[in-house]
């Protein structure tokens, strides 16, 4: 069974009002890979899944497994808040070549520990590929408690991988200390993966790496070689443009951002996520300037 750890992309899907934009999305791809990351998150939350509709969430996948030629591997992002979306969205990822999935916890109607169980236990059935389990309560309403993610893990061996987005450092500690080898964990949050990866996690799902997969990559080397003191200077330097990147709703500021660097050529949105107050955008911008990001 895969394991995860460095840095995986939850990759924007670049986009203009016309649809997805395929060019800029091999792009994208190439510079992630070409950045040394360790693999894709396609559609996932920083891909706008809420808003792509069915056809072109797995559209989005097949040409990010397309651009990315099995060079690294690729998570399809899943998830829903009806189980049976989420079976026919993982059965259709999986044809079409995932190398695994991203499941966040059902949304809005805030189920039940026991519910996210069987939902999950649902999704288990049709794959026998990897699951990375995505908590992230700020959006969902609930988490993926540690207790659920276990009897996950004992039933099925591909719930290998939990994403951790609550922001407790003890939550990834208590996970750790009971699963030990058993359920790598991924920081969920850029700006807590120093702390995260110093209570057990192995690495992150980084929104930031769209926009530096180099300095990332870099970030989390340092930090599994026990070089502490150096990876602590670069979370410090990093810390007011991880901020940046959520100083609106993810993904617009990582759009914007990757627009400004000519990376993209629109930082386009679907309502009802909308472009940058100008102010956010020249705070953005400085940040950019600031790590010599701008041309």
């Amino acid at each position: 069974m895969q394991k995860f750890s460095g840095v995986w992309t939850a990759l924007v899907t670049p986009m203009s009002e016309y649809g997805v934009d395929y060019d800029a999305l091999e792009n994208l791809v190439e510079s992630q890979i070409n950045g040394g990351v360790s693999g894709l998150v396609s559609v996932g939350t920083t891909g706008e899944s809420p808003t792509l509709d069915p056809v072109e969430h797995i559209s989005v996948i097949k040409k990010t497994i397309e651009f990315a030629k099995g060079r690294v591997p690729v998570l399809a992002g899943t998830g829903a808040n009806c189980t049976r979306e989420a079976v026919n969205l993982t059965c259709e990822a999986d044809e079409a070549g995932a190398d695994g999935f991203l499941v966040v916890a059902p949304y809005y109607n805030k189920p039940s520990q026991e519910g996210v169980y069987l939902h999950m236990c649902e999704v288990a059935k049709c794959t026998r590929k990897p699951i990375m389990l995505y908590s992230i309560p700020g959006r969902c309403g609930i988490e993926i408690a540690n207790s659920t993610a276990l009897r996950l893990r004992e039933k099925f061996d591909n719930f290998c991988v939990m994403k951790e987005a609550g922001g407790k450092v003890e939550k990834v500690k208590d996970l750790y200390a009971q699963a030990g080898d058993k359920i790598d964990i991924m920081s969920g949050d850029d700006g807590l993966t120093l702390e995260f990866m110093q209570a057990g996690a192995k690495g992150v799902v980084s929104v930031a790496s769209n926009i530096i997969p180099e300095i990332m990559v870099k970030f989390v080397k340092l930090i599994q070689e026990g070089k502490i003191e150096e990876a602590d200077l670069m979370n410090k330097n990093l810390h007011d443009f991880f901020k940046s990147l959520f100083i609106e709703p993810n993904p617009v500021p990582a759009k914007t951002a990757l627009c400004m660097m000519g990376r993209i050529p629109s930082s386009y949105v679907r309502l009802p996520l909308c472009q940058m107050q100008s102010s956010n955008a020249e705070i953005l911008k400085a940040q950019l300037n600031r790590l010599e990001l701008l041309k």
